[in-house]
């Protein structure tokens, strides 16, 4: 099945997408972590999905991949520039990914706009309640170790490998991808990221989501503990929770079959 790359104009931004397959629409949205862009982070799933019966949308959110950089980097804009993403595209209803941060912007989007249907939520700590003292704490030193990164190689691997648990998908190829995309401009768009306004806690909210969501989980996720996991699927009305073990922060690449197998069955079924 093939996969297109095209750009598209958003709130004046040359936006990086792929597409492919037909069927119910579904926006797919990337997570903040440096060198992460699309056709990275759903490398593993554009096909199998697409094959499903869905027509997937993969962008790059604002100053990530192949997407310019804005002038503000704020999670607000991220928010924004999503919306005006799915606008540009004018779709009339859509299912949303969303993993880690892109996961708080989906609901963001859920909660805002009824052309919103079902929900597919991966390893969220933007988005999940804190929970314990000790989950809290890990996502801390989670998020104070990606502050540190700076562009190389070597950086690049120690931000894979505690990404995955399968240290055998972290292959030099897959590597060199993700450095790639995080030097020159990009590495300026992930300090200014740094330095913006943390996003709005949903936390209060969570019970106003309405859509059906599929939560997906990794036992072994290096800054999101579990806890939080489950904190999130009691909060929201209409959720089911999948736990996977032997799996990190990236459940599309660890436990990839499976992934799309749950998610083509819950997105390919009638509203």
């Amino acid at each position: 099945m093939e996969i297109e790359h095209r750009y598209v104009d958003v709130d004046g931004l040359r936006t990086f997408y792929l597409t492919a397959g037909r069927g119910h629409p579904v926006v797919l949205i990337h997570g903040g972590s440096p060198g992460v862009c699309a056709l990275v982070a759903w490398k593993l799933n554009m096909e199998p999905l697409a094959a499903s019966g869905l027509c997937l949308y993969a962008f790059d959110q604002a100053g990530f991949g192949h997407t310019a950089n804005p002038r503000d980097h704020s999670f607000e804009y991220r928010v924004a520039h999503a919306r005006a993403f799915i606008d540009a595209l004018g779709l009339k209803r859509f299912h949303l990914i969303g993993n880690s941060m892109g996961a708080y912007i989906a609901a963001r989007i859920a909660l805002e706009d009824p052309r919103a249907k079902r929900l597919v939520l991966v390893s969220s700590g933007t988005l999940a309640p804190q929970g314990s003292a000790e989950a809290a704490a890990q996502g801390k030193r989670h998020a104070q170790e990606l502050r540190k990164y700076t562009p190389s190689i070597e950086n690049m691997r120690a931000v894979t490998l505690k990404t995955f648990f399968h240290s055998e998908l972290v292959t030099e190829d897959l590597v060199a991808e993700r450095y790639e995309m995080s030097t020159g401009p990009r590495f300026e768009a992930i300090q200014k990221r740094w330095a913006a306004p943390p996003h709005k806690s949903l936390v209060d909210e969570l019970p106003n989501i309405r859509n059906k969501t599929l939560i997906l989980w990794g036992r072994n996720d290096h800054g999101v503990a579990l806890e939080r996991g489950v904190l999130l699927f009691e909060a929201l009305p209409d959720a089911e929770l999948h736990v996977f073990n032997e799996c990190g922060h990236w459940v599309f690449w660890d436990q990839a079959k499976r992934f799309n197998s749950l998610v083509g069955d819950f997105l390919s079924q009638p509203d």
